[in-house]
């Protein structure tokens, strides 16, 4: 019993030295103190002032995922020929995979979908207004394996490719 008071003892002297070496230290030593720090002071420096205009409050993805496909129109001329070839190219780069260098939906990586790939130059797809084309490669087609491009293809190069699309016209 006179060993564990002793010991008690001994740790509460040990804790009382321990607890005045550290506010000895938190208050003489350069980096003691966390509130002190350069790093921690507030308004230290003026805050910096944002230029109007660095934040974009209208455009981008937030209205094309809201209006319905009918309502879109693409900011470009439909048959540029400008437009046209910068849509095959987003086309060979982005979509040829899956649809195919014929647009018949007999790309390689496609094959392996079920269901298959959409033909693109199908009646079905032809037919449909740009923004609904637009909406089904941004935000995929429900039921299908056709991703999602919004996030892989620049706005304007997604409506480039509709454009080419369109261009291709109906397969006799």
């Amino acid at each position: 019993m006179k060993k564990l008071i002793i010991l008690l003892a001994v740790l509460g002297v040990f804790g009382f030295v321990l607890y005045h070496v550290v506010i000895y230290y938190d208050n003489n030593f350069r980096y003691g103190r966390m509130r002190e720090t350069p790093a921690i002071k507030e308004h230290e420096e003026p805050l910096l002032i944002m230029e109007t205009g660095l934040v974009p409050v209208r455009g981008g993805e937030g209205p094309l995922r809201i209006l319905k496909g009918e309502e879109l129109k693409s900011p470009f001329t439909m048959n540029d020929i400008e437009t046209i070839n910068a849509g095959k190219t987003g086309y060979f780069t982005f979509c040829l995979q899956c649809h195919g260098p014929n647009h018949d939906g007999n790309g390689t990586v496609g094959q392996s979908f079920h269901p298959l790939p959409t033909d693109l130059r199908s009646p079905k797809v032809q037919s449909k207004p740009e923004g609904t084309l637009f909406k089904s490669i941004s935000y995929s087609v429900p039921g299908t394996r056709q991703p999602a491009m919004a996030t892989t293809i620049r706005i304007e190069d997604r409506w480039r490719i509709v454009a080419y699309l369109k261009s291709l016209g109906t397969r006799k």
